[in-house]
């Protein structure tokens, strides 16, 4: 889908974004492919999504590989429709978000996985575990943290807003909004991280203070505020080069290739189908330790550093289950 932007082109996508509408309706267990085949999968009402019934409900995967894949196909089937009526969709979404990043470590179950895939959703889920792969050799490279971060996980600024900054920044600049709602999900999961980093960055897109002040970037904006951040973010990405090769503007924003593998194979994703910002947009934050992939929910608050042993013995629950 290619979005033409007019001082309001944003308004239908940002409503279907916006508005979501529980409704009550059973689930078919065929799917009319874009191609007019018709895909028989076996997920129905029958079929539920697993989750923790301890604190927090965290994600359960099947050990079905079957009942994996059937899931697969039914919330990329779901998250790719432009109709606004997806009920529980931040579950689904970080159901969907599980799936992948459980899946980028276990090569042997992906390889299986991808190959029973119909191809449009093969090529969805493929984009999606190699952009988590690129996580995973930067954690190989500097190695994995052991005290949990001084941050705080706070809701993100709402979808239709985010959405309008993305755009107002590629009106002003050129640069794709797909390139900089990737650099916000992979810098701080939208904003929901609040907290500096290792090196000091900050705000929404992870600005070091020094590049904020720089002419012509921070422009005398809040580093903190989610708009100013993204308008910052594309004037810095074309004084990189952006407009030339991103790719190489990319590596001047992060100087990791990970990095910027990730960063452009999720802006595929939105680029493909912008609709798949529905269900990103509502991703958690998930922190990786050796111990487990902990899951830091809206509420998470902490000043200074703790042990991660500390903190699961007070919030098991942000552990996956056993």
């Amino acid at each position: 889908m290619k979005i033409v932007f007019t001082p309001h082109a944003y308004i239908s996508l940002a409503m279907i974004f916006s508005t979501i509408l529980p409704i009550q309706s059973s689930h078919t267990n065929t799917i009319l492919t874009e191609q007019g085949e018709k895909l028989q999968f076996r997920f129905d009402d029958t079929t539920q999504l697993t989750y923790s019934s301890k604190g927090r409900h965290y994600p359960i995967l099947p050990n079905n590989n079957d009942d994996l894949i059937d899931i697969i196909i039914y919330l990329e089937n779901l998250f790719s429709k432009d109709i606004a009526f997806v009920h529980d969709l931040p579950r689904l979404a970080h159901y969907q978000q599980v799936i992948y990043r459980v899946l980028s470590k276990d090569s042997r179950r992906t390889s299986f996985v991808l190959s029973k895939l119909p191809e449009r959703y093969r090529r969805i889920a493929s984009l999606h575990i190699q952009a988590r792969k690129s996580f995973l050799l930067m954690e190989k490279k500097y190695g994995k943290p052991s005290l949990m971060p001084a941050w705080e996980i706070v809701p993100p600024e709402p979808i239709h807003l985010l959405l309008s900054y993305y755009y107002q920044a590629e009106q002003a600049t050129g640069i794709d909004w797909e390139i900089l709602a990737a650099i916000n999900l992979v810098e701080t999961g939208m904003g929901r991280i609040k907290g500096q980093s290792i090196a000091n960055a900050q705000g929404p897109m992870q600005f070091l203070p020094s590049t904020w002040s720089e002419p012509g970037i921070g422009n005398n904006g809040d580093i903190n505020d989610p708009n100013d951040s993204i308008q910052a973010a594309a004037r810095y990405l074309v004084r990189r080069g952006g407009l030339l090769d991103i790719k190489k503007a990319l590596w001047g924003y992060n100087n990791n290739d990970e990095y910027v593998n990730a960063v452009l194979l999720y802006s595929e994703i939105l680029k493909e189908n912008p609709l798949a910002y529905r269900s990103l947009f509502h991703w958690e934050i998930h922190f990786s330790v050796e111990e487990a992939d902990l899951w830091l929910p809206v509420g998470y608050s902490q000043k200074i550093k703790i042990p991660i042993s500390t903190y699961l013995t007070d919030f098991p629950e942000s552990s996956p289950p056993e």
